[in-house]
């Protein structure tokens, strides 16, 4: 989840942020349903506005047709039986996607049941584009889908119709991958990188760490080893009289004792910065430095599989 939220302590220390209007996405699948789960949690928590949403591609089936009309036999490519089949057709599909979109945003309104009213949204169109374009709408401050749909290839971790959304959302984006996972029953795991885009995660996190009683984890991840690799690279081309000129054995010492340990008291000071934010909301965090590929080491750790420096 990407939080734009920027932190200012010179606020009140005890407002943190949260979600006035959400968008779900559905379609039934395992993703999905999990996903309808934590966005009533959230909307409820936030006394926020919830719409379901749901994409049907009429249009499109009804194109599909047209195309595979000249396979058709003989006796069905008469104009008239052509025009007859087209309007079976369409009104089989047009009727049928709608009764399925209708469905699909009832089984939301029964899960939610008391709790909260849920907005009914049906579009069509190509799936994609059309939960960008409401995403974008103006309307939403968070869109919450699966990472997976009913079209699940098997072993992918990441949907082409979540991968498509998520990089042309303007909104906040709830992924859902594990449809099995309740997302209180686990710390929450913040990224920062001094950005205030970083900070504004964190301030989601606090948000919904309280609503969820969870504990909240930070990590921050720099690579030193670039600096090896480039400097290996560089002294295998150079000639003698050119590692004289660079005087190359110096630089890589300054790299070593200065540059290194200057990104890891970098990168250590992000973690204090959070810390602190944390502290102005009452609440502790778990701070954890990660050295190597940002996005290696933190996935390594995710899973497990990763012994931070401190």
């Amino acid at each position: 989840m990407t939080a734009q939220t920027q932190a200012h302590p010179e606020e009140d220390k005890a407002v943190l942020p949260g979600y006035s209007s959400l968008l779900l996405a559905v379609d039934s699948s395992d993703h999905a349903n999990r996903g309808t789960l934590e966005a009533i949690g959230l909307a409820t928590h936030f006394h926020a506005r919830l719409t379901a949403a749901h994409v049907y591609a009429a249009k499109l089936h009804d194109a599909r047709f047209r195309q595979m009309e000249g396979g058709l036999p003989e006796q069905f490519r008469e104009e008239q039986e052509l025009e007859r089949q087209r309007d079976v057709h369409d009104d089989l599909i047009t009727r049928g996607l709608s009764i399925i979109t209708d469905s699909y945003l009832d089984q939301v309104e029964t899960v939610a049941a008391d709790r909260l009213p849920v907005e009914r949204c049906s579009l069509e169109g190509k799936n994609y584009r059309e939960l960008v374009n409401e995403a974008n709408s103006g309307r939403y401050d968070l869109l919450v889908m699966g990472a997976l749909g009913l079209g699940a290839v098997k072993g992918s971790r990441l949907g082409t119709v979540c991968q498509r959304v998520s990089r042309r959302s303007s909104i906040d984006t709830l992924i859902i991958k594990d449809p099995n996972c309740s997302l209180s029953d686990s710390p929450i795991v913040v990224g920062v990188d001094g950005s205030a885009k970083s900070y504004g995660g964190l301030l989601t996190a606090l948000s919904l760490a309280k609503a969820w009683g969870s504990d909240v984890k930070v990590v921050s991840a720099f690579d030193p080893y670039y600096h090896y690799v480039a400097f290996n690279r560089i002294a295998g081309v150079l000639s003698e009289e050119a590692g004289k000129v660079f005087r190359f054995q110096e630089q890589e010492k300054l790299h070593e004792e200065i540059i290194d340990s200057g990104l890891a008291k970098i990168y250590q000071g992000h973690l204090s910065v959070a810390q602190s934010i944390a502290a102005d909301h009452g609440m502790e965090v778990e701070t954890v430095l990660l050295d190597g590929k940002p996005h290696e080491v933190i996935n390594r750790y995710l899973n497990g599989n990763y012994s931070p420096l401190r």
